[in-house]
């Protein structure tokens, strides 16, 4: 079993201390270090082999935004999966855009950490069902609208298993397609949205309701 070592980024040590007591459920998982804010973070990454990070938003002297760009920037394989409480939904596009792969909201438990980082790990993507809910309201709110382009049936199809945090070859499998198709859809999909990244791709999808939340 292929181990994989996080970093816990959280300006609150009580915090930290909780989520590293049910990241020792997870056996995947190490961790091997913790910062309580972005710069503290960057010198860590600078010494220390990270796979995974667990990142908060608001943090003092450098927060989890300007961390995310940075060290995406250093270390483009770096996956990251966002720590987010309500109403702070207007990072999110930014954090999308600067490439991270998940969200997860601070007050959820064990089993939904392990289905994000598992997502995460396998090259999918992870949002908290009440986060994409959010989304939505946010969206009535604003009464936001993005012009929805025509897709395929199977773009569609590939669409959907994204935004369920399917890696290419769980689609591939599931759809009975081989990965280099997949990967042509997934292109297409990014192309025609406008999309920078899959994460992106799910926030199209829920922003347009072409997936139901």
């Amino acid at each position: 079993m292929k181990e994989y070592r996080l970093a816990l980024v959280d300006d609150h040590k009580m915090f930290r201390s909780g989520l590293r007591f049910l990241l020792n459920d997870i056996p995947e998982i190490k961790v091997v270090g913790e910062a309580s804010n972005g710069l503290e973070f960057l010198d860590m990454a600078a010494n220390e082999i990270i796979d995974i990070v667990l990142m908060d938003i608001n943090m003092p002297e450098m927060n989890g935004l300007e961390a995310t760009c940075e060290a995406l920037k250093l270390y483009p394989k770096l996956k990251i999966i966002v720590l987010s409480m309500h109403g702070e939904e207007e990072y999110y596009d930014q954090m999308v855009d600067a490439g991270v792969q998940g969200f997860l909201l601070k007050n959820s438990g064990v089993e939904d950490l392990t289905a994000a980082l598992q997502a995460v790990i396998n090259g999918g993507t992870y949002f908290s069902q009440e986060l994409l809910v959010g989304i939505l309201d946010k969206k009535k709110q604003k009464q936001f609208q993005t012009e929805v382009v025509k897709l395929t049936q199977r773009e569609l199809e590939v669409l959907k298993l994204i935004c369920e945090g399917f890696c290419n070859t769980d689609i591939a499998e599931k759809l009975f397609i081989s990965n280099r198709t997949v990967d042509r859809h997934r292109s297409n999909l990014l192309s025609k949205t406008g999309c920078p990244n899959s994460t992106s791709l799910v926030m199209y999808a829920v922003k347009n309701r072409i997936i139901e939340v």
